[in-house]
């Protein structure tokens, strides 16, 4: 028998991918990292420097589809349910960039860590009816070590302490928070009169100079775009060191169509994909690490049919169901300089008895929303296509009524799981490849729509403390009967996909175990946030980050890394 070319094939090169490559490397391990899209991080060349592709570009990123994919070449498919037929519509499905780096290239990096009851809904909150509400196999506890390296790791700005809801943790931020939007200084001052506790957003931005990398010059282009600077760390930070081990070979433009096993069907021995040229390619591993996102990991396991014996692959998809509350202000706020984000509030994740009897009225026993961003508005070219033509354009513009005058509350709501929404293939709809295309089949569960009911009047009333004129409230996705499709589209645009490789304890109601290996192909690790039980409301990317580097280490056989809760911040 042949040995193996490298010791990990990891298939994607997003925060899953990239956080792989540095544990494995770290660790004395060989990998080949494969990413569908093209490379505009860095140069896969010493001393890996950046390759100057990124710019603040609103029609290159917005509407070109320079980080990928072209949803006309790498179309996704959407409908609500089984009887709406194979889909109500083909294209643009919550498309995350496919690109070297990953989701981790566009986003605007806000790292919050999840509470100790998060790994515990099921026991601590209970179920909820039409839904598989679930606890996950290990608790925060083991978690905070995982997720302090995951902050040092990427570098992560922010205040310990500044959250009062916020879980305990073993030591402060690596650096302290950047600077606070205009914006987000009114809401915050209207919430805290209002009796709200907002704070200083925890980000991957970084505040002063980190890991030879600069500090934020708040230009603005930060939610979406790619950071000419380098000042996010995320996914850079991770693959820059893997590489500079020499034990790292990256491959763009490298699509990955099966996962091979050996003659037993029990172990993986590499993939196979189409490189550049579309000419199939094979590489051979020990270890595969799934790491193509929520989406596009089903999608894979369920072209090759692999992993599948619980017939959970694809299932319980979850996507955070945002409620958006939209306030117009007499005066100008530069909502779209600085960091798109600058600060956040959980109160509204928090049930009490205000939100329990209101629960009840809705035949739930309670319901949990997400964290509240306080952000401003888009750019010049989204203000231009939604004012009129003529005249009225340009005076209009140089007014700005939107662009500069608008903010907004995203609130992440928590999607309970729902073994109806899932990820499958596209019976007819097709990629440029020759592959079925990925189908999303998702609906809201009354959770989401009960708690969205609640907090958004309690929302809006926050903007208008801050001296909102008036406001609007909109959802993504829309509810359903409230006419055609919202202004964020039909499908969710959240760009938190979870949950459609559940990890649990049983391989008859999961498809991964505790250490996030296939249980069908133990070889098969995914770290993605595929394996998310539950999707809380928070974002995805650092717990997914710590999830990796606590599989990578066990794959490595490295000791667990250890907390003193003795010496918290």
């Amino acid at each position: 028998m042949s040995s193996p070319e490298v010791d990990a094939v990891i298939i994607g090169s997003g925060p899953a991918g990239s956080t792989a490559a540095d544990v494995l490397t770290a660790a004395g391990w060989s990998v080949v990292v494969l990413e569908k899209g093209r490379n505009h991080l860095l140069s896969l060349d010493a001393p890996y420097v950046p390759l100057g592709h990124v710019s603040n570009d609103e029609i290159k990123f917005m509407r070109r589809h320079f980080l990928g994919p072209d949803p006309f070449l790498e179309p996704r498919t959407y409908r609500r349910h089984d009887t709406d037929g194979d889909r109500l519509f083909s294209g643009d499905v919550n498309n995350l960039p496919s690109t070297v780096g990953g989701g981790g290239f566009h986003a605007d990096g806000k790292l919050p860590r999840f509470r100790a009851v998060d790994f515990k809904t099921h026991s601590e909150l209970g179920p909820i009816d039409g839904a598989d509400v679930a606890d996950w196999p290990f608790e925060y506890d083991e978690m905070e070590p995982y997720y302090t390296e995951a902050e040092n790791l990427v570098g992560v700005a922010g205040k310990a302490g500044a959250n009062p809801f916020a879980e305990w943790r073993s030591g402060e931020y690596p650096m302290p928070p950047g600077a606070d939007m205009y914006g987000a200084v009114l809401t915050t001052e209207a919430a805290e009169r209002l009796g709200y506790h907002p704070y200083a957003a925890p980000t991957g931005v970084n505040s002063v100079p980190y890991d030879g990398r600069p500090a934020c010059n708040n230009c603005g282009f930060c939610a979406f775009y790619g950071c000419p600077i380098e000042a996010k760390g995320d996914p850079v930070a991770p693959l820059r060191r893997a590489l500079r081990t020499g034990r790292c070979d990256v491959r763009p433009e490298s699509y990955v169509t099966e996962i091979l096993l050996d003659a037993t069907g029990k172990r993986a021995r590499g993939v196979r994909y189409l490189d550049t040229n579309m000419t199939p390619q094979e590489v051979s591993a020990d270890v595969v690490v799934l790491a193509g996102g929520a989406f596009e990991s089903p999608r894979l396991l369920l072209r090759c049919g692999v992993g599948n014996s619980s017939g959970l692959v694809g299932r319980y998809l979850m996507f955070h169901f945002q409620t958006l509350v939209v306030a117009s202000f007499p005066f100008r706020l530069h909502a779209h300089k600085g960091r798109a984000v600058t600060h956040l509030h959980d109160d509204h994740m928090i049930p009490d008895d205000d939100s329990r009897a209101f629960a009840r009225e809705h035949d739930l026993p309670y319901f949990r929303a997400g964290i509240v961003e306080h952000g401003g508005a888009g750019f010049p070219i989204l203000e231009s296509v939604h004012l009129p033509p003529g005249e009225w354009h340009s005076k209009l513009m140089l007014e700005s009524p939107m662009r500069d005058r608008l903010l907004a509350f995203t609130v992440q709501g928590e999607d309970v799981p729902q073994i109806t929404n899932r990820i499958d293939l596209d019976p007819k709809i097709k990629d440029v490849y020759g592959e079925a295309a990925g189908r999303a089949t998702y609906n809201l569960h009354p959770h989401e729509l009960v708690a969205s009911k609640y907090y958004a009047p309690k929302l809006e009333e926050v903007m208008r403390a801050a001296g909102a004129e008036w406001t609007i409230v909109a959802h993504s996705p829309p509810i359903e009967g409230e006419g055609a499709a919202g202004a964020l589209g039909e499908a969710s645009a959240s760009k938190h996909i979870m949950g459609t490789l559940r990890m649990g304890t049983d391989p008859t109601t999961s498809v991964v175990d505790p250490m996030q290996r296939l249980w069908d192909v133990p070889n098969v690790v995914c770290t993605d946030s595929s394996v998310f039980p539950t999707s809380t409301g928070y974002g995805p990317t650092l717990t997914l980050v710590a999830l990796a580097i606590r599989a990578c280490r066990d794959l490595a056989n490295l000791p667990p890394l250890r907390s003193d809760r003795s010496s918290t911040a």
